[in-house]
């Protein structure tokens, strides 16, 4: 039986429009309401699914930053999750840095599968369960539409451009989950409140040995241009004689 590890990041909550500091040096998020990131919902689901198929005895939920990342800790053991565990960092964390700190947990714990968002809806990156499979130099699978377990190997249907593939990977190994891998459970209220109850085991990322210094630096942050209004045509001929005329399109 395996042991799965989930990474769970805290994120600006998917409805809540950000905005942008006045002096241009970050986003606000001071008051904004957090929540788990997406994909990472998807990826506890997914690990609580094979679980309950029997391919698993333990789901153990990992995230890094301060005290206020137990949260999204507490979402997941309300979920199902069994295990909770707090890597705790004020620094301000990039990818590398955190696939190194979860390189170190797996190190610590052996999962047989480690299973996170694709990306976070934060800052769109989407790496860092490229960066952790090679740091680990374990077989991975990106944009996971689809698991199965049998045994010591994992068949997953990912999203390519054009259509979807599927791969054969021998345990362990990462795999990120995609929106359409499941339809995360719905928490239900005296969950969330046994989840309170729960332990949430705490380390300092400084006990870890690793360097944390960022290797990014953000120089501004911008809104996006405003996009100019459209307009409406009433015919075909219309919409080619405005190409032509405003856009210089040769049709």
């Amino acid at each position: 039986m395996m042991k799965i590890l989930v990474a769970v990041k805290r994120v600006v909550d998917y409805n809540i429009k950000v905005r942008v500091k006045p002096d241009g040096s970050d986003v606000d998020i001071d008051g904004v309401k957090m929540g788990v990131n997406p994909f990472d919902e998807n990826a506890i689901e997914e690990a609580l699914r094979l679980k309950e198929q029997g391919k698993a005895i333990e789901v153990i939920a990992v995230s890094f930053g301060t005290q206020v990342n137990q949260d999204v800790l507490r979402h997941a053991l309300a979920m199902g999750a069994d295990r909770a565990i707090l890597v705790e960092s004020t620094a301000k964390l990039q990818s590398l840095s955190v696939a190194k700190l979860l390189k170190a947990v797996v190190e610590r714990e052996q999962p047989n599968l480690i299973l996170l968002g694709k990306q976070s809806i934060d800052d769109d990156a989407g790496q860092m369960g490229q960066m952790l499979a090679g740091l680990l130099n374990y077989p991975q699978a990106t944009f996971a539409s689809s698991i199965k377990i049998e045994g010591n190997e994992a068949t997953v249907t990912r999203e390519v451009d054009g259509g979807t593939e599927t791969l054969a990977l021998n345990l362990p190994a990462v795999i990120t989950a995609d929106l359409r891998l499941n339809e995360p459970r719905f928490v239900k209220l005296p969950n969330l409140m046994m989840a309170r109850k729960k332990p949430i085991e705490t380390m300092s990322a400084d006990e870890l040995g690793i360097n944390l210094e960022p290797r990014l630096k953000l120089l501004k942050v911008n809104e996006p241009p405003a996009r100019k209004p459209g307009i409406r045509v009433n015919s075909v001929e219309e919409l080619l004689n405005k190409l032509r005329a405003e856009e210089g399109i040769t049709l």
